[in-house]
């Protein structure tokens, strides 16, 4: 095993000294970070288009119900007729012209009204009109029962009602759906990553042994170590690229914050809700106090932890999936023939993403949650995402993050030992297309 160290640094310069791999390091978060910019300002500019929409009410209802907002205003017509009115709309270029006709009773009023424009509207155009109606008829037949304009009112008001845990703590609404996407996040880098320079280890091994180098190098260097090498110098580079990231990302934030004047310690100012968890019966908390127990609440999420976690799971995620993609690199001639194989590597990060989103959004302590965080293939991923909640009484259970770890080391030596097996038959074989069966039957020689 002396010279698994010479084969992890060769691989481990290879890949950093290229060009490629030098330019992506740096440009990549400048790149993130213009696309996320220009995403925004292109949605500025599509949202700071007014829409201009004429209303020629004929009726005596709906007078002063169509406010101006940023977004949309309203232009009434008066003392023209309907065709007068739509033909000024379509020679000033407004968006659309309602039409409210006259008639006595205002449900056929709402019945018979029309909104016109020169292409189909758009949903929400439509969608805020409909509520102008809906809120009016609604207003309407209840007082036709007998009910009263402030009584609607606090009928019609929405109802939320409070929630603390036994001790008198207030618990927000949403707060397992925010950690789960946070870990998420974390998550998708692996999957990224796994996919990204897994690819990396199938490449190098691909071109090794179509250039005929594997051959040369075998007689000295045993398979098993070959491919430990490669998977662990390719592994160092994608945790230095990762590295720089962070750091670059981190750089640019500072900048972002010093150029648009934020200072990141508003955001817990006064996230003090100790007034709050006094008592067994807490008060219903204000807007700005609910803020700030958001704040708080995101601000008390175990940081260091999860980070700390990330690295663990992305290292033992990647070298799981890392030995399985040069498995394949072995098996065939070139990149064309993987596709074959690439597809049920995916599969299961695929799995991790979405099945983990929908079972920790409803209940991350159930028992698909918990499945797919233990399951080797999906707990780099899953755990993650259950992992912001914290270890421990109301988070995940200790041994839950101990078994999966465990299963990860246990699931990579076990395909370390197979992947070694394929690369021991594969790297000799050329011009055949290997497939399951002659897999299966390599792993047995």
């Amino acid at each position: 095993m002396n010279k698994l160290p010479i084969i992890i640094r060769r691989e481990y310069l290879a890949k950093v000294r290229n060009k490629s791999f030098v330019i992506m390091t740096f440009l990549s978060p400048i790149l993130m970070v213009g696309m996320v910019v220009l995403i925004a300002y292109l949605t500025k500019i599509n949202d700071n288009q007014k829409r201009i929409i004429g209303v020629f009410n004929e009726s005596d209802y709906f007078s002063n119900d169509f406010n101006t907002t940023e977004s949309t205003s309203y232009v009434y017509f008066k003392d023209v007729s309907l065709q007068q009115a739509k033909d000024s709309t379509a020679q000033m270029g407004y968006y659309g012209l309602l039409h409210i006709p006259d008639e006595t009773e205002l449900e056929k009023v709402a019945q018979h009204a029309y909104f016109y424009t020169k292409e189909a509207p758009s949903t929400s155009v439509l969608d805020k009109l409909e509520d102008v109606f809906q809120d009016r008829l609604r207003e309407r037949r209840l007082q036709d029962m007998g009910v009263s304009t402030k009584e609607f009112a606090l009928m019609d008001r929405k109802f939320e009602i409070n929630t603390a845990t036994f001790e008198g703590q207030q618990n927000l609404k949403g707060i397992n759906e925010i950690k789960a996407i946070i870990g998420g996040g974390f998550g998708y880098l692996i999957m990224m990553f796994i996919i990204i320079y897994g690819g990396f280890v199938m490449r190098s091994v691909i071109e090794e042994k179509t250039s005929r180098i594997i051959e040369v190098i075998i007689s000295s260097v045993k398979p098993f170590q070959l491919m430990m090498g490669k998977i662990i110098g390719t592994s160092l580079a994608g945790i230095t690229q990762f590295a720089i990231w962070i750091i670059s990302a981190s750089l640019l934030l500072m900048v972002a914050f010093a150029i648009f004047d934020i200072d990141p310690a508003t955001l817990n100012n006064g996230a003090d809700i100790s007034g709050m968890t006094g008592n067994l019966t807490p008060s219903v908390p204000t807007p700005n106090e609910t803020i700030q127990a958001y704040a708080q609440e995101l601000y008390q999420i175990p940081w260091f932890m999860l980070i700390c976690f990330f690295v663990v799971y992305f290292i033992l995620g990647y070298l799981i999936y890392s030995s399985i993609y040069a498995a394949i690199g072995a098996a065939v001639d070139n990149e064309t023939d993987t596709q074959q194989f690439i597809f049920p590597v995916i599969l299961p990060l695929m799995l991790a993403i979405y099945v983990g989103f929908f079972s920790v959004f409803s209940n991350p302590h159930g028992p698909i949650a918990v499945g797919f965080s233990l399951f080797p293939l999906t707990s780099p991923i899953v755990m993650l995402m259950r992992l912001p909640g914290g270890i421990g009484e109301g988070g995940v259970p200790l041994w839950e993050v101990v078994v999966s770890i465990l299963l990860l080391i246990i699931t990579f030596l076990g395909i370390v030992w197979l992947a070694a097996k394929i690369y021991r038959v594969g790297i000799l074989m050329y011009g055949k297309k290997p497939s399951y069966k002659e897999l299966y039957k390599w792993i047995k020689y």
